[in-house]
């Protein structure tokens, strides 16, 4: 294999929205990046995903970097010179009783009490202000007003593009081979050819377990396919983006009136056939769980549903930060279905991580090490 021209400061591997974001926040402080993608920017998780930007609901050690994720969604065109289709029409997680309703409590309770403040616990007033249309049963529930959704696809577009704008390099179409360190460097086989960067990046999303076996610090990851499906248009009935409490549901609707439904229920993933298989009986349990909420959903035709190949760690909290095996290798990865609202930060993470050795935010939750010291405990 020969080696290939114009070695860049750090190899990417992966094109999702976190890839992308990683290569533009390096080039915005003179660190050129190749992106290594096996298909297209935006093939799986991070394109065809449900487009949430929430810091509503988050785990308590993620909320941190979703704070620090919705300053810049709030300003995302200032970072890729494109809005995104982001729009903050808040985010609501209803309660459907009052066991739903002392769970929120606290919940907002333990967040106040760590110093955060963006979620509101609400009664049956002010959810029904905010959800007309939403069912007799629900009895309140939580709201975070200044989240909102974005455009999936059109977002990692827009990183991929504003990265290339400021000196980043994509190679796609072609699967990287396994890392391999050398002489101070990162080897990986692309192809007929050998791509060389002093520093290596593992975003490789659902695949992104074997890049970190190549580093040697084997993880337990999880291949997933979570489904979404979309209706017919309908009468616009619903502004923000709704959750529930005890079922899984992701619900928002377009302002041309179609209505996404999702929330976590999944397919079959093939990874190495690079295809998913749908679960029709999830899919309408889904959307029975929609109609039970908005009652105005029982007429609702479903037009089309899919699923994305994603990657879902033990804990269900994404793996980010330096590998603890491998010299000048960093790991973002493990998003577990709700990474997308995530990416703008975590691009400027690892960028702070590579450029000074140093992140301002509390990732050490998220470090790998955690899964090697589950594995000796177990052992």
């Amino acid at each position: 294999m020969a080696i290939a021209p114009a070695r860049p400061d750090v190899l990417v591997i992966g094109g999702g929205l976190h890839g992308c974001s990683t290569a533009l926040h390096l080039a915005r402080r003179g660190i050129k990046a190749l992106v290594i993608e096996k298909d297209h920017a935006g093939r799986h998780a991070s394109g065809v995903n449900a487009g949430g930007v929430r810091r509503l609901g988050r785990a308590f050690p993620e909320v941190p970097l979703s704070v620090a994720a919705m300053a810049l969604w709030h300003a995302i065109g200032d970072l890729v010179d494109d809005d995104c289709g982001f729009e903050s029409h808040g985010q609501v997680k209803v309660a459907e009783s009052a066991a739903d309703l002392a769970v929120l409590a606290a919940r907002v309770a333990k967040l106040n009490d760590l110093g955060f403040t963006h979620e509101e616990l609400i009664g049956a007033d002010e959810l029904r202000r905010l959800l007309p249309a939403v069912a007799p049963h629900c009895v309140g529930g939580i709201v975070s007003r200044a989240d909102g959704a974005a455009l999936p696809y059109r977002t990692v577009l827009a990183f991929r593009n504003a990265a290339i704008r400021a000196g980043a390099r994509f190679l796609e179409g072609a699967p990287a081979g396994p890392p391999v360190r050398a002489g101070g460097l990162w080897r990986v086989p692309v192809g007929d050819q050998v791509h060389e960067a002093p520093v290596l990046v593992n975003a490789a999303g659902a695949w992104a377990d074997r890049i970190a076996a190549a580093l040697g610090e084997p993880v337990p990851l999880e291949v997933i396919a979570p489904m979404l499906m979309i209706t017919a248009r309908m009468p616009a009935f619903v502004t923000p983006v709704v959750g529930a409490t005890a079922r899984p549901l992701s619900f928002k609707q377009f302002a041309n009136g179609t209505v996404l439904i999702g929330g976590g229920h999944r397919g079959v993933a093939e990874r190495d056939r690079n295809a998913t298989a749908l679960d029709f009986a999830k899919l309408a349990f889904n959307a029975r769980t929609a109609a039970e909420i908005f009652p105005i959903m029982a007429g609702a035709q479903i037009m089309r549903a899919w699923a994305g190949i994603e990657a879902r760690m033990p804990d269900d909290l994404p793996v980010i930060g330096p590998s603890i095996a491998s010299e000048a290798a960093y790991h973002a990865f493990g998003f577990s279905a709700h990474g997308f609202q995530l990416g703008p930060i975590v691009g400027a993470i690892l960028a702070d991580l590579i450029a000074t050795g140093t992140s301002a935010l509390p990732i050490a939750p998220f470090s790998i090490a955690r899964f090697a010291q589950a594995a000796a405990k177990a052992g």
